[in-house]
């Protein structure tokens, strides 16, 4: 699912393939950007805050300078996803009318956008404000785990599954984070965050995700073991029980349209606390 370390793990393969080529044609599938054309701009980087991707172009060269360069700023959510083909291919046919972006590139392979949401498009000077409401990444080279802490302990009485959900207070972190974050506190998901070390919390979700965005055959692995079957420990595991203790693992349903209350998996006897009676809504 694309949560920080996923968007984190994209923006370094499109680095690897799109990075200093040129794009010849371009259409942006969006009503706001219906006119938008990028055609002659190069790929220069790509950067990421939570599970947000930035795009960034270079200016197209006017000769009064005010061409700053252009960012494309999209969100994956459940289904985003972006592909490259090679030269003369295309997408089947069946799935073209998911594609919300198409660029050409200068050696004739195809980069597409499909199901991409929350497209924008800005003067890179600009990008800041589109992410100014986000908290701190861990994935950033300006990272701030005290602010992070701070932002997790202003609304003490929270659920701890929803405080890590919440992407004004630390960004990057989904839904199997939440869940596994809980488990290793050893609370139940909603335990006020108040009464959680959150200092110990904050530096096991940022060593963990870094891990899981940076290390080969770490991604999305929690307990430490790649072995199938044995890569979470409460997580998807309700036929399988908790993978510490061997009980039962139970699951709360998620509520629809709550972010802050996404399906859950916790282990009673390893994370004793309240049950999803204690959901905020």
């Amino acid at each position: 699912m694309p949560e920080g370390d996923s968007v984190y793990r994209l923006a370094r393969r499109l680095d690897r393939q799109l990075t200093g080529h040129v794009v010849v044609r371009s259409q942006l599938r969006h009503p706001r950007l219906a006119t938008a054309d990028l055609a002659g701009r190069e790929v220069l980087d790509h950067e990421t805050h939570g599970k947000h991707l930035l795009t960034r172009f270079g200016p197209l060269g006017d000769e009064d300078g005010s061409d700053a360069g252009l960012t494309l700023h999209s969100h994956l959510r459940m289904d985003g996803e972006w592909s490259v083909t090679r030269p003369g291919r295309r997408l089947p046919g069946r799935i073209m009318h998911e594609v919300r972006l198409v660029l050409g590139l200068d050696d004739d392979r195809t980069v597409w956008g499909l199901r991409l949401h929350d497209l924008d498009l800005v003067r890179t000077p600009d990008e800041g404000r589109l992410l100014a409401h986000l908290g701190p990444d861990p994935l950033r080279a300006d990272w701030d785990a005290v602010e992070a802490v701070r932002r997790l302990a202003a609304d003490p009485d929270l659920p701890v599954v929803s405080a890590l959900l919440d992407q004004r207070r630390v960004a990057g972190l989904g839904n199997l984070w939440a869940n596994e974050l809980a488990f290793l506190a050893g609370v139940s998901p909603w335990t006020r965050v108040g009464d959680v070390d959150l200092a110990a919390l904050v530096e096991r979700a940022a060593t963990m995700l870094h891990r899981s965005a940076t290390v080969p055959c770490a991604y999305q692995v929690t307990t430490g073991s790649s072995r199938r079957g044995s890569e979470h420990w409460v997580t998807g595991r309700v036929r399988q029980g908790c993978l510490r203790c061997g009980g039962p693992v139970r699951v709360a349903a998620e509520i629809p349209g709550d972010a802050a209350n996404r399906r859950t998996w916790w282990c009673p006897h390893c994370q004793p606390g309240p049950g999803p009676e204690a959901r905020r809504r």
